[in-house]
């Protein structure tokens, strides 16, 4: 019998059932039990109960209703999807900008101060999605590996200015033609993170994104690591970071096919690129500096000021599972200052471009520079689809 049939069958046995003597619902409650399945103290709670009146659901009563998931959403939006951990650290930071354009109950603020991040996991786990992969159009740089030396600088990491470098490219499903590529800086120590985009990647255009990033970072630049590709491995990089005028840079190199010894810039080549850009081919200049604004006046400060980050702080084998242990997730810009190793100089003008920050300001002026991009990448994409069935097969 299916569960419409026992509903309709339900309905026309309740009322008899109510005023039918005791010795007569015994007899109603066995035909009952026989023809839909039912178990007798099941069948009696289900007669007894009032027609169309609501059942309640079983377990305690949801602490966190729909309102405060909502927050909870559009809190996880505006900071970009991150991470449970994270966003637990997060929200205090976050809250009091939130708050000024969005009403929040006492009630509700209490319990997203107090939501754990597995709890958070399972609010978000119906609205969360999924990402591609790319292409890697990294190539082996053929001169001037016997100068640069491969070298692990991760574990005398003690002050910020050792930065790993990497670049992704904005290929779409082809390496072939002239396209975007990001480059990506990050300092080991503390996380933060520059990125800069170029049509292409020669040697003297990725220098150049070198220099403006080592020019803009709040920190003097000490280490630079960076993977075999060509655009790193070259002269004129090599001279520059060898150079005295802006004082020598320890320059090094990672060992080839192995993206692991690069794991901390790896890891924001998604966070900070595609997670951003996605996968799409991007060929035009327009878009190309359109990007550079979009990462250097809204996501790199976004990210640097109100995003915290972790940090591996231990491995431990237990029998045959390695268990990783990190500190306190902590914003890049609050790991600079807890570090100690800035010059008071350097610490006022960090502390000063914090104060002049809001980062909903930031988010929403991301979401609108984003939305250009996409409105500009679709007219341009459309331009190229082919008009001769033949040309397109």
């Amino acid at each position: 019998m299916t569960i419409e049939a026992r509903k309709q069958y339900l309905a026309a046995i309740r009322m008899r059932y109510k005023n039918a003597t005791r010795k007569q619902q015994g007899l109603i409650l066995d035909e009952f039990c026989q023809v839909c399945g039912y178990t007798r103290k099941h069948a009696i709670r289900i007669l007894g109960e009032r027609a169309g009146e609501p059942r309640s659901k079983p377990g305690p009563k949801a602490k966190y209703d729909p309102s405060c998931v909502h927050h909870l959403v559009s809190l996880w939006k505006l900071m970009n999807y991150m991470c449970s951990v994270k966003m637990k650290v997060a929200i205090p930071i976050w809250l009091p900008y939130y708050k000024q354009s969005v009403a929040v109950t006492p009630e509700d603020e209490r319990k997203l101060h107090e939501v754990s991040p597995s709890t958070i996991d399972r609010l978000l786990k119906p609205v969360k999605t999924t990402c591609n992969r790319g292409l890697s159009a990294t190539k082996a740089g053929a001169f001037l590996k016997s100068k640069i030396p491969i070298e692990l600088i991760d574990k005398h990491v003690d002050r910020p200015g050792m930065v790993e470098a990497d670049t992704v490219a904005h290929c779409g499903n082809a390496l072939q033609g002239l396209f975007a590529n990001s480059l990506t800086v990050t300092d080991l120590l503390s996380g933060w993170t520059a990125n800069r985009a170029t049509l292409g990647k020669d040697a003297a255009s990725v220098l150049a994104k070198i220099i403006e990033i080592r020019g803009g970072l709040p920190f003097r630049m000490v280490g630079f690591a960076c993977d075999n590709g060509s655009e790193f491995i070259n002269q004129s990089l090599v001279s520059y970071m060898q150079s005295q005028k802006n004082g020598p840079v320890k320059f090094v190199r990672r060992r080839p096919y192995k993206k692991n010894d690069a794991a901390h810039v790896e890891q924001k080549n998604n966070t900070h690129v595609r997670q951003l850009f996605g996968y799409h081919r991007i060929e035009e200049q327009d878009l190309v500096d359109l990007m550079n604004d979009i990462y250097q006046n809204y996501w790199n400060p976004f990210l640097n000021f109100f995003c915290p980050v972790l940090k591996l702080t231990q491995k431990i084998r237990i029998g045959g599972r390695l268990r990783k242990i990190y500190d306190k997730p902590k914003t890049p810009c609050d790991r600079l200052l807890d570090s100690g190793k800035l010059s008071e100089l350097q610490t006022k003008r960090l502390q000063t471009d914090r104060d002049l920050l809001d980062p909903l300001v930031l988010k929403r002026g991301l979401d609108a520079k984003l939305r250009l991009f996409g409105e500009r990448l679709h007219k341009l994409n459309q331009g190229r689809i082919p008009k001769d069935p033949d040309e397109a097969a």
